[in-house]
């Protein structure tokens, strides 16, 4: 059943953001979330993106089980052993998966122009695109400053956890 559910799982690999947008679309409609940040936010921590999935469960994978088995015969619980020894095993996928969620939704133009419909809620790639009027000419000063602001948080992300990044797509089979 397990082998079912992950090769259901790896298939949903194939599906594009698109097609499941209408009824994401409409269930934060529903739950009148529209025109706010949660539809940005709540997807991510519900592990929606199933390549992030798959990293995680591959990562499990490579656990040796015979640290579980030891602290099992030492007495932890299957909670406290997962606590204790999976969660700190596992954060290198956990932070690379965090990184990586990180500069797919601060970079997302589609998905934000989707439910953000006020311009004081507008993300920075949404007001980015408001520099370019009508007639198709553009302020290029300001554009420039604020494109370099909206990197700025991405490259600061990414030196912070970068150890961690790298030592993640090292261990989880992701070498390239």
């Amino acid at each position: 059943m397990s082998k079912v559910m992950f090769a259901f799982m790896v298939a949903t690999l194939m599906l594009p953001h698109h097609v499941v947008l209408i009824p994401q679309y409409i269930i934060f409609n529903r739950l009148g979330l529209v025109d706010s940040y949660w539809p940005l936010i709540l997807p991510k921590f519900l592990a929606t993106e199933a390549f992030f999935v798959f990293l995680i469960v591959q990562f499990m994978r490579g656990l040796p089980r015979e640290l579980e088995e030891s602290a099992r015969i030492d007495g932890c619980g299957p909670f406290r052993s997962y606590w204790s020894i999976t969660l700190p095993l596992a954060r290198p996928a956990l932070i690379t998966t965090a990184i990586f969620t990180f500069i797919w939704t601060w970079n997302d133009f589609f998905t934000q122009m989707i439910y953000l419909f006020a311009p004081e809620k507008y993300t920075i790639t949404l007001a980015l695109s408001s520099f370019v009027d009508q007639s198709s000419t553009s302020a290029y000063g300001p554009m420039f400053a604020m494109s370099v602001i909206s990197v700025l948080p991405i490259v600061l992300f990414f030196f912070v956890f970068q150890r961690y990044l790298v030592q993640g797509m090292a261990t989880s089979g992701l070498k390239g």
